[in-house]
């Protein structure tokens, strides 16, 4: 193990996964840096190998969020041309989003990622309420989230977006590029720590791949031009982990329509207003038209965005819809047809009625 794993402190390896790794010892240990259509390509201490999942872990597997992703370390055995994944390590963080369609299920995008780059550009894409969205499904993968504004060359006044972005993301490191001007290139990648993996997300078109590319010297991934609308041809077809000339570990993500909450880390995204409803006169308050409401308080003394307290209770719904199996949603919708039994109970009265006739 001592051996291969030389190698493998390229790309990420700590004591603590070896460690793992000795107490799951069938195979060599191996990393995922590549996810495309059930196949996987691993990066072991020996080089690059071609990996599939065993039938039998595939036949155990009972979640999405099972199967292997790219920045897992797993164990692997040689198998013909094709290595089998044999064993998945615990990960220590992950970015999940909800699978497209109407299933609450979750699909991890990145895995063993210790920072999340959140990239929104400062033209058409840059929305709060987008952000604090990202933010909270950030905080919830358990990495530290940095927002990077890129395309400051498109803003008039790029300090107003700082401050408002500052605003919905208090204690988060705040950083702006322009690929056009090259402002802000060097800090960013000063920022960038060797050993370390770190996720772009943020929607197409906003300059991932641009900018990845940039940090890699060369045109590794695959763009095209922007569309006018801003959604983008700037495209990554499927996630890959790549190591940068300075040693840090980049996992670049085809652009997200859909991102799921599960359970998210409000108290991360919303500490301001999580603080103001420890402070209303009851517990179960609304925060619309309650007496003692410190939220409402706050928003008529103009100390909170009406918008962002919005935005707070729409993430804050759809969190406690995902969490609901199906029965209980079926129970949810029964309940905002019927506000009570005696309403049920007079509806069912006067279908009986009507089939007599």
């Amino acid at each position: 193990m001592t051996h291969e794993a030389n190698n493998l402190w390229l790309w990420g390896l700590t004591d603590i996964i070896l460690r793992d790794a000795s107490f799951n010892g069938e195979g060599r240990l191996g990393r995922v840096i590549e996810e495309q259509r059930g196949e996987y390509k691993v990066v072991t201490g020996e080089g690059f190998t071609r990996a599939v999942i065993t039938g039998k872990n595939r036949y155990q597997i009972q979640r999405k969020s099972d199967f292997p992703a790219v920045g897992d370390w797993v164990m692997v055995s040689e198998h013909m041309e094709t290595a089998l994944i044999r064993h998945r390590l615990d990960r220590w963080s992950s970015f999940e989003r909800k699978s497209a369609g109407r299933r609450h299920e979750a699909q991890v995008v990145a895995a063993n990622i210790d920072e999340v780059y959140i990239c929104m550009a400062l033209d058409k894409d840059f929305n709060l309420r987008r952000l604090e969205r990202y933010l909270t499904v950030s905080w919830e993968s358990g990495a530290v989230p940095v927002v990077l504004l890129t395309k400051l060359d498109l803003c008039d006044n790029p300090q107003a977006a700082f401050r408002e972005a500052e605003a919905v993301a208090p204690g988060v490191r705040i950083m702006g590029v322009s690929l056009k001007t090259m402002t802000g290139l060097q800090e960013l990648k000063d920022a960038l720590t060797p050993g370390r993996t770190l996720a772009f997300i943020g929607s197409s078109g906003v300059g991932k791949s641009s900018l990845i590319n940039y940090l890699r010297g060369f045109e590794a991934l695959r763009t095209q031009e922007v569309r006018g609308d801003g959604k983008g041809r700037h495209t990554t077809t499927h996630r890959q982990l790549f190591r940068l000339t300075g040693g840090a570990l980049v996992i670049d993500t085809p652009g997200m329509r859909e991102l799921g909450l599960d359970g998210a880390e409000f108290h991360q995204t919303f500490g301001d207003i999580e603080a103001l409803v420890r402070e209303c006169r009851f517990s179960d308050c609304t925060h619309t038209n309650e007496p003692g409401c410190a939220v409402r308080a706050a928003i008529e003394a103009q100390e909170l965005d009406e918008k962002r307290l919005r935005s707070y209770l729409k993430l804050q719904a759809e969190s406690t819809y995902a969490l609901m199996n199906s029965r209980q949603i079926e129970d949810e919708k029964i309940k905002k047809m019927f506000t009570s039994k005696a309403a049920m109970k007079q509806k069912i009265k006067a279908a009986k009625e009507k089939n007599r006739r």
